[in-house]
């Protein structure tokens, strides 16, 4: 591998744990930044919900910037404010201004995350350069996930939630040095496209007003007239999005793309995925310490089995990937994480241990995921020019948060009718309320499986999974540090 796209695949890879890691870090730290800061019942949930709302909401703008400014400058900008972002954090001294600073840190985290998916699919050639490139892109954002909780845990404990902010900033300048020495993009000749600012604002507040209606949901109730009236405003903007773009001559979503099966397919099942991982992730932790009666630390310390089985199942998925095909491998994966988290459902209850209720179903759940995210990314670019990565790679991270948001909105609200408030639950009917929350997410698995077999070809393109994409090949828009291949080598890989 050329030293270019090795110290493309090292920004990348951090790029990817740095996001994965801030949508968990700051969830244990979340009582001692209540305390040390003041906040009401009513405001510390947005210290999460700040950063999801920018996230997913500008996701398909992030992507589609990237197309057309050029992905280092994209990462580079992303990079300054995601950092600089958490340096504020970390020093505040009131709410309003941390909540300001986990904004600024989503805006930051849209830019990068479809960026960073974007150069995968269009620097590593179809097969199994992409597909370990993939797999270790899939490993390394579950990875930052279920490690958050474990590094956001330790930090609270021993130095301060400030802590749980602050540890971006190293990370970030390190990414920010790699990415500095990366070459510049090579912009494709003649005239320099157009953003289609009417699809941006319309898809941004759209998308923003969704995530803003589910994550309010919990607390206004699904029926409420704000959660209907704000689901609805958000249904309204995004038809609207979609009749613009499908007139638009140089769209922020091509519609098209949504045509191709893979394509499809690959959205629709890793929203149902992170539906329930989300949820999977939080009820983990609440059972951990509100029944189990672990520390911050220890609850973290129980998710680095989930972390091992990501990797061993990403591993595994670059070896099945071309025997298997991509929808049967997506249907084994989404079936071994709905088996995960109905054992999970089984195994909690009061008397649970983490032999019993928790590493058991991390392994199988976790092994399961780990094998989606090659298949993912292949199905996710099938049939996508490199000039349109970012607009993929936007697609595929909105339907990733946006999905995470909804699941975890709506398992939230199922766990609460069967517990009734927190503060009058027992411990045996808070373990049973995340019990048939996590069976539920098991039962949303159990559709991803359907829609992968159903949607998901074993081959894209006319060649085997993972063999071949037009993103792979196509010389109009190369990435940042993506190295020149001779005409005999680009021929070869044309007519593999």
């Amino acid at each position: 591998m050329p030293r270019a796209t090795r110290m493309l695949l090292v920004v990348v890879l951090t790029v990817q744990f740095t996001i994965a890691l801030d949508m968990s870090v700051v969830n244990v730290a979340l009582p001692d930044i209540r305390d040390d800061l003041g906040f009401g019942a009513d405001g510390l949930p947005w210290v999460v919900n700040a950063y999801a709302l920018s996230f997913g909401g500008l996701l398909m703008l992030g992507g589609r910037i990237g197309d057309l400014i050029g992905r280092r400058r994209t990462l580079v900008a992303g990079l300054t404010a995601f950092g600089l972002a958490g340096l504020a954090g970390g020093l505040v001294t009131s709410p309003g201004a941390l909540i300001a600073a986990r904004a600024v840190q989503g805006i930051g985290a849209a830019a990068l995350a479809p960026v960073a998916f974007a150069l995968i699919t269009v620097t590593f050639p179809a097969g199994p350069a992409r597909s370990k490139a993939l797999g270790w892109w899939g490993a390394t954002a579950a990875a930052g996930g279920a490690f958050g909780v474990l590094i956001g845990g330790l930090l609270t404990e021993s130095v301060g939630w400030q802590a749980v902010m602050l540890i971006n900033v190293p990370i970030v300048a390190f990414a920010l040095l790699a990415t500095l020495r990366l070459p510049a993009d090579r912009p494709e000749p003649g005239r320099a496209p157009r953003l289609d600012p009417a699809g941006a604002l319309l898809v941004t507040a759209g998308a923003t007003t969704l995530v803003l209606g589910v994550v309010r949901a919990e607390r206004q109730g699904w029926g409420s007239f704000v959660t209907i009236g704000t689901l609805a405003t958000a249904g309204v903007l995004l038809a609207t999005f979609v009749l613009v773009e499908l007139r638009a001559a140089e769209p922020l979503l091509r519609m098209g793309l949504l045509t191709h099966r893979p394509v499809l397919g690959a959205n629709l099942f890793m929203m149902l995925l992170f539906s329930g991982q989300f949820a999977a992730f939080y009820f983990t932790s609440l059972y951990l310490q509100q029944v189990l009666d672990y520390g911050p630390a220890a609850a973290g310390a129980a998710f680095v089995p989930f972390s091992g089985g990501i990797v061993i199942g990403s591993v595994l998925a670059t070896r099945m990937v071309a025997r298997l095909g991509l929808g049967r491998l997506l249907g084994l994966g989404g079936a071994l994480v709905a088996v995960g988290f109905g054992w999970f459902g089984f195994a909690f209850d009061v008397d649970g241990t983490f032999l019993r209720s928790i590493l058991g179903p991390s392994l199988v759940a976790s092994i399961g995921a780990g094998l989606c995210f090659v298949p993912l990314g292949t199905a996710a670019t099938a049939g996508v020019p490199a000039h349109e990565a970012g607009m993929a790679g936007g697609l595929i991270n909105s339907s990733r948060q946006i999905g995470g948001s909804i699941g975890l909105a709506a398992l939230v609200t199922l766990a609460a009718s069967v517990t009734g408030p927190n503060g009058g639950a027992s411990k045996p009917e808070l373990a049973h309320g995340y019990a048939v929350a996590l069976d539920a997410a098991g039962g949303l698995l159990v559709v991803a499986a359907v829609v992968a077999l159903v949607l998901v070809p074993a081959k894209v393109g006319g060649a085997r999974a993972g063999e071949h994409s037009p993103a792979a090949t196509s010389g109009s828009h190369r990435a940042a540090g993506q190295p020149r291949v001779c005409d005999k080598r680009r021929r070869e890989g044309v007519n593999s």
